[in-house]
């Protein structure tokens, strides 16, 4: 579950922030429906962004009470256990595809 001050990656594209996926941002604030205030800030420091997401929209990426940045592997099956049945059977062909090279 994501926490307070962890670092998060979108997912998706905010083209109303003018956000796109990929960018990090930092978790300020998290409410009682399972939403997250996410702020995005410049080099400089400066918020460019303050945005309501919802889990489905971010990665974490950073876990700030464990002072860690998550490995490969640890993002891969959070972002693997997101898909459909489908989806995940297709990754895991693909992965064994891959070991075989």
């Amino acid at each position: 579950m994501p926490e307070l001050f962890d670092v998060v990656e979108l997912l998706v594209t905010l083209p109303e922030s003018n956000l796109h996926q990929g960018v990090r941002g930092a978790i300020v604030d998290c409410y009682d429906d399972g939403n997250y205030e996410v702020e995005f800030s410049d080099r400089d420091g400066e918020t460019i962004a303050l945005c309501t997401l919802s889990t489905e929209q971010f990665l974490v990426v950073w876990k700030s009470k464990e002072r860690r940045w998550l490995s490969v592997s640890e993002l891969l099956a959070a972002m693997v256990g997101r898909l459909s049945d489908e989806r995940q059977q297709q990754i895991l062909e693909l992965a064994r595809s891959v070991s075989q090279k």
